[in-house]
Order: structure tokens, then sequence, then C-alpha cells
């Protein structure tokens, strides 16, 4: 039996960022990093799931070695994300809008070099499992 890989955890499901990509859907700018300064909402979704700002992330010392991965093409961060286990898109497949105000502390968090990752409460089967084990006994008292 083989198990199946565990799901990507999507950037966009945690909270407050879906409401962000919003308004960078409606305003071009909001994604901007310069948007920060005016939207302190930005640094406060950053601040609760990753403990640290986007400048903040941006400040920090990184270790030997780093492949500046924050500051590559929101394309190959995608791809780089999802190696990591995580979905940075949104539901069309498309990187997220807002994706530079959290690619550097999400990085930061994944690496362990600075920052949290939100929690994530483990996923039970038991469900699955338990349906499972039905279907196999009904198949048995067929035979």
């Amino acid at each position: 039996m083989t198990s199946k890989p565990p799901a990507l955890r999507r950037l966009i499901d945690l909270p407050g960022v879906d409401a962000l990509e919003y308004r960078a859907l409606l305003k071009r700018d909001f994604a901007e990093p310069e948007a920060r300064a005016e939207f302190p909402e930005i640094d406060a979704c950053t601040t609760a799931l990753f403990g640290l700002t986007a400048d903040e992330a941006e400040d920090l010392p990184r270790p030997a070695g780093w492949d500046n991965i924050e500051n590559k093409a929101p394309a190959v961060q995608v791809a780089a994300f999802e190696a990591e286990g995580w979905d940075v898109t949104d539901d069309k497949r498309r990187p997220l809008r807002v994706l530079g105000h959290f690619s550097g502390p999400l990085w930061l968090a994944v690496r362990g070099v600075a920052g949290t990752l939100p929690y994530q409460a483990e996923t039970d089967d038991s469900e699955a499992l338990l349906a499972k084990l039905e279907a196999d006994a009904k198949r048995f008292l067929k035979r």
C-alpha cells in the first residue's frame, strides 16, 4: 500500500491572506512593496502568520549559501514552494499577487532561519480508514 503525498498547504487559506489578495486584485498597487507603508494590515498579517514583517525579513542576514529565492520570479518561487510543501497560487494556479509581501517571511520560516510557520493540525484519516474497512467487510461477507 502506497501512501499519498501530503497535501500542499495553501498560503491563500491562511487567515487574512485571501482578503489581502482580493485587495490586490482591486488595486494593483496594493501588491507593490511600497504598499506596506500605506497599508499596515499587510505587516499585521505577515507578523501574525510568520512572526515577522516583509521589511524585517529583508533586513535579516542570510546564512551562507542562501540562494535569494525570495527575489526570483514568481513562477520560479511557485515551483520551489511546492517542493517545500506550499501552494502559493490562486484557484486558477496563478502566483498570488501579494506573494511579494509573504515570500521573504515564508522562505525564512520554511528554511528555519527566522520566524515561525503557522500551526497546522495533524490530518486525521480515520474516516477514510473506517470507510475502507467497512467496504472490505462487505466484500468479505458476500463471499
